[in-house]
Order: structure tokens, then sequence, then C-alpha cells
């Protein structure tokens, strides 16, 4: 239960991390990132395990990288502009250290 959990977590922190990063674009961009590490390094200090956080990140990564692909209407949910491409990098880079720090 608790790896399907920690799937569920990666999943809504990446959905929330796709709208909340172009709301106030530089504020929501840092929000998106910080809750993002918060939310992955949270995972695994709170069942004891990294397996949980590596579960967590490749959810998250999931789904943002879906975002950035055009949907049925060839609509992007995630922009290829600074804020998106920003968002892909800083956030792979977050959910890593999220990962990497002692528990």
């Amino acid at each position: 239960m608790r790896h399907l959990y920690s799937l569920i977590l990666g999943a809504a922190l990446g959905a929330s991390s796709v709208f909340l990063y172009s709301f106030y674009p530089p504020v929501g961009l840092a929000l998106s990132i910080a809750a993002t590490f918060v939310g992955i390094w949270a995972t695994g200090r709170m069942w004891g395990k990294r397996s949980f956080r590596i579960i967590a990140a490749a959810a998250w990564s999931l789904v943002v990288l879906r975002a950035g692909f055009p949907g049925i209407n060839e609509e992007y949910l995630l922009q290829g502009d600074a804020l998106g491409v920003s968002l892909i990098n800083f956030g792979f880079i977050a959910a890593v250290i999220a990962i990497l720090t002692p528990l």
C-alpha cells in the first residue's frame, strides 16, 4: 500500500507543479520546485525508505513529461518557453537532490 501511496503522491505533486508553475511566473515556478523537493523528501521520510522517494520521483517525472506532449486537441499543459523548460530541468534536479538527501 505504501508503494501505491507514494505513486499517487508523486503524481499529485507532478500535477500541482504543472498547474502552479505559470500561475505567477517567478513565484509559481519557485513554489512548484520547492513543493517537488519537499514532497518527495517527505515521502521517504514518512515511511523510512529511499525506494518510496524513487517511486514518487518517477511518478512526478511521468506526469511532468506527459504534460509537455500535445493532447487530443493539440494543447500543451507545459509550454516550451523558459518557464516550462526551467520546471523540467530544475524539477528533475530537485527530485534527484530529494532522493539523495539522508532520511
